[in-house]
């Protein structure tokens, strides 16, 4: 995470937000005369939390686009290694890949929040990191294949490169604390890169040790380098770009698992044995769709330890939502006959990742907005339930959609029940 949460309203009315240019400004001009806001190349200030009307830019879209392009490869790795019996093996690849890809998000994301000013040398640099997790995605089969990450390290180390760049630019325009906080984020990731080259030196069995130590180490830059001056990102521009990022990330499951269904259905002609797994999947995803979005998450982002968890914690949730699509694969190969793993370990590829997903949801999201025990419960029997289903045969994947389906019918009545009585109770105080 490129930053950490937010500072107080008295400290972030400290910075010195600059007024970056809308996507729908005037081309940028670079002749002498041309005022600050309209040069090719401007100084890299902090954007002010207050800002209005603070809302994701293309460019920023674009970038997430990209990005899923690389996550869309791993998840295919992923189903060749569970359909080919090697899901420790397949589940341990796709933990590194897919840090190496959220990770790189992440960084950009909070950085873009607090210092977007949308000149021409930022673009440049953007273009860069998305060349970068191109250069990974390309490398994705080999890492998983043939434990070969020479393609996933490079592209990992053009995008770091290219934040370090940025974080160098803020330091170059800023001065005391925040110059402090900008040269230790270049500092630290810079130094993390040299790191991870072990994972092309290293024996396979050191490597998953190498990736703990330095994950770990990542996830410490930002803490330390923001400890005496917060960076001043936007909450709903925040809790926007990770929510759009989720619709991608289901978006991709959802074109992945129509792929292997209509396959299986030209191929194979199993309408009868695939229509069970299709529309369990369906009903999934959906509910994924409507749990995560049900509550205004943005309000929860104030103190340092509510953000770090929660963007931290959301490696679990895109992780575990692109993992939904995998399984689904696994599952419509499994039943057309060409997976080699039984009917159980195929449904588990889609239970598993679901009732993660459903547990992560509500440790970040929905618990901070259920009133009372009950509805506190349905999120957590949901995902237990869901893990039931694993036993149920062919319609294992048909049960957990049902049961994904029936926790939010369950969660929406018991909220709008509460909020009746509620307005109810408010209305009789008022009368009295």
């Amino acid at each position: 995470m490129t930053s950490s949460p937010p500072p107080s309203s008295s400290s972030s009315s400290s910075s010195s937000p600059s007024s970056p240019s809308s996507p729908s400004s005037p081309a940028p001009s670079s002749s002498p005369g041309a005022p600050a806001h309209a040069r090719a190349v401007r100084r890299l200030t902090a954007r002010g939390r207050g800002e209005a009307h603070r809302v994701a830019s293309p460019l920023e879209l674009f970038f997430d686009l990209c990005f899923v392009v690389a996550i869309a490869q791993a998840g295919v790795q992923l189903v060749h290694a569970v359909a080919e019996s090697h899901a420790g093996e397949g589940v341990l690849n796709y933990a590194m890949v897919f840090f190496a890809i959220w990770w790189a998000w992440m960084n950009f994301t909070w950085f873009a929040s607090a210092y977007d000013n949308d000149d021409v040398l930022y673009r440049v640099v953007t273009l860069i990191q998305i060349a970068g997790v191109l250069v990974l995605a390309a490398g994705v089969s080999r890492a998983f294949e043939d434990h070969d990450w020479l393609a996933v390290v490079v592209g990992y180390l053009v995008m770091r490169l290219a934040l370090t760049t940025q974080w160098l630019r803020v330091a170059l325009s800023s001065e005391g604390p925040e110059r402090a906080m900008a040269l230790r984020y270049a500092v630290g990731v810079a130094l993390c890169q040299i790191g991870w080259l072990g994972l092309l030196f290293l024996p396979e069995g050191g490597r998953p040790w190498l990736f703990l130590v330095m994950a770990l180490l990542e996830m410490s830059v930002p803490v330390y380098a923001e400890k005496d001056h917060p960076t001043s990102w936007h909450p709903h521009h925040i809790a926007e770009r990770y929510g759009l990022f989720t619709i991608i990330v289901l978006g991709e499951t959802i074109a992945a698992a129509t792929v292997a269904v209509k396959v299986g259905i030209d191929e194979n002609d199993a309408l009868d044995e695939l229509l069970p797994i299709a529309a369990g999947g369906l009903l999934i995803i959906f509910s994924a769709w409507w749990i995560y979005f049900v509550v205004p998450i943005h309000g929860r982002l104030r103190s340092s330890k509510e953000a770090f968890r929660w963007g931290y914690g959301h490696y679990v949730v895109f992780a575990s939502a692109a993992a939904i699509g995998a399984g689904l694969e696994v599952a419509v190969e499994q039943a057309v006959g060409e997976a080699h793993l039984s009917t159980l370990a195929a449904s588990a590829a889609v239970t598993l990742p679901t009732a993660l997903y459903l547990l992560t949801v509500w440790a970040l999201h929905s618990r901070h907005f259920k009133v009372g025990v009950a509805q506190q419960m349905v999120l957590p029997v949901a995902a237990l339930l869901v893990v039931c289903c694993t036993f149920l045969g062919d319609r294992a994947v048909l049960a957990a959609g049902l049961v994904c389906a029936l926790s939010v019918v369950i969660g929406t009545t018991l909220t709008a029940r509460t909020t009746v009585r509620e307005g109810t109770s408010r209305s009789a105080g008022e009368v009295v």
